[in-house]
Order: C-alpha cells, then structure tokens, then sequence
C-alpha cells in the first residue's frame, strides 16, 4: 500500500520544502498540498466537518499548490507530489495546464494531478464559476489540458473554453501527461457523478473518507462501468484521502487493499517548525512499514 501525506502548510508552519524532505526521509510515497485561493469572511456554505459549519483556520492560510509543489520538487528527488485537490473550475485553464507541465518537467514526472470542482458555493461564485456547472466546466477544462498537454501544435473548442491552434511548452515528462485523480465521492448523486467523471476523464478516484466497505461496493460499480465505456479498470488508481480507522493502521491497510485501494493519504495540520518532525515521524512509525 502506498502512503501519502496531505499538508495544510501556511505562513506559520514549516515550509513546503522542508516538510516533504522530512517526508521523503520517512519513506512516504507522496506528497500533497490542498487549494482555496480564498475563505469568504461571511460565508453561508457550512463546514461539514465543523458542529458550527465554520471554517476552520488553516483554510484561510493556504500557499498556491503549485508555488508550495514547486519547492517541494526542488528538496526531494523520488517523492511524488500532488494537489489534494486542484480546484479545476476556478483556474484559467491554459495558464493551469502551463503549470501542471513546467511542474512535471522539471520535477522528472513526479506530479499527480487531484482535480476537484469545490465544495464552498460563495468562494466558487466569487471566483467566477456559475457552481451548478462547477463540474461540467471542469470536465471541459480537463479535456482543454490534455490537448496541450500532448498535441503540438494545439487547438480546442468547447463551450467554456476554445482556441485555436497554439504551441505550448514544456510538454509533461509523463506519457502521455499526469495522472488525473478525481477527488471527489460522497453519498447519492454525488458519488456517481463522481465515478462517471472517473470513467470519462480521469486515470484514477480518490475519495475523502470512503470506509473500506463502501469503497469495495462503488468500485464494483466502477468497474462495471469503465466496462460499459471500454476502459481499462485495471488500470485507474484509487487513492483514499483521510481513511477512517479500522482498527489499528495495519488493520486498516490490509482492510483497504482488500477492498481495492492502492494509495492511503494521511491528512494533518500540526506542522509548526517546532513540532513537524515529531508529528511526521509519528505518522510514519504507525502507517509505513
């Protein structure tokens, strides 16, 4: 099983750079940073986590994932690096697809792209996106990318985004471009929305929080699904963002595979510069064997 970290990082923890070395050194196979380029002071989408729907703090803090990537890749050399997740829809596209190449080139193909569409309405409108389109705009803009990603010259026509034929380099130094996990998956619609964007557009899911259990009975539908298309189910990856404990953490890694997951990220905010290498260490001593 592979085990990653998320890192809420911000201008009063220890850098990016320096937490993914102190991950690398502890054999974590990947690294993640999380996106809000913003937090509405009076927002009226509630924190579903929080018993009063705020916010929590650390949101508010948040480096641009591809500036804190950026330093991550120069400190490490084989950790993988990811967004955790990527708000696709509040991006230019062109200018995103720039980055998520100049990224992976110079990083070697380390980069995994987790793309969501966003859960928070008031930063969405803010940011320009009408929020009942949130996904269909980003399937678009992922289709965008991946044309300047591997075509040259390039061009695209689509209802929220077109050009004409233009270069764009560097291409990624993975083929034929960066794995693209959808991060997103709850209950109802939700969730088959999800797997249907995982089918049509994605390399791999990654859920928040899915049980073993439930995540074994959405990728038998997953399964089935990328049947009905012609894809290859074989080759998606899925990733578990904050796995609920299923005992201890070798239980709950060995629940996990069984249930066909392939990467399990651990997800922590309690990176300050004095308390970082303790914090890691104990992660590591518990998930990673």
């Amino acid at each position: 099983m592979k085990i990653g970290l998320l890192a809420f990082v911000g201008p009063a923890t220890a850098s990016p750079a320096v937490v993914a070395r102190k991950c690398e050194a502890l054999g974590f196979e990947s690294f993640y940073l999380p996106e809000h380029p913003i937090l509405p002071v009076n927002h009226k989408t509630k924190y579903p986590l929080s018993p009063d729907g705020r916010i929590p703090e650390p949101y508010a803090n948040m480096p641009d994932p591809f500036v804190g990537l950026a330093l991550a890749a120069g400190a490490t050399s084989k950790i993988g690096l990811g967004t955790g997740i990527c708000l696709v829809p509040e991006r230019n596209p062109i200018v995103t697809a720039k980055e998520v190449a100049t990224l992976d080139f110079y990083c070697g193909g380390r980069f995994i792209f987790g793309i969501g569409a966003g859960w928070l309405r008031d930063e969405s409108e803010i940011m320009g996106v009408d929020f009942k389109q949130r996904w269909a705009i980003t399937r678009e803009y992922i289709n965008a990318m991946k044309a300047l990603w591997t075509t040259e010259p390039a061009s695209f026509a689509g209802e929220y985004v077109a050009f004409p034929a233009v270069r764009a380099n560097p291409k990624p130094a993975r083929k034929p471009h960066p794995p693209v996990h959808i991060g997103a998956g709850g209950v109802g619609p939700s969730m088959e929305r999800a797997l249907h964007d995982t089918v049509a557009i994605g390399d791999g899911w990654a859920p928040l929080g899915v049980a073993p259990d439930a995540l074994a009975a959405e990728l038998a539908k997953l399964k089935r699904m990328c049947a009905d298309a012609g894809r290859d189910f074989a080759s998606l990856e899925i990733t578990v963002y904050a796995p609920p404990m299923q005992g201890d953490p070798q239980t709950t890694i060995a629940r996990y595979r069984e249930a066909g997951a392939h990467r399990l990220i651990m997800i922590t905010e309690k990176l300050g510069a004095s308390q970082y290498e303790g914090e890691l260490e104990s992660i590591a001593k518990a998930w990673i064997r």
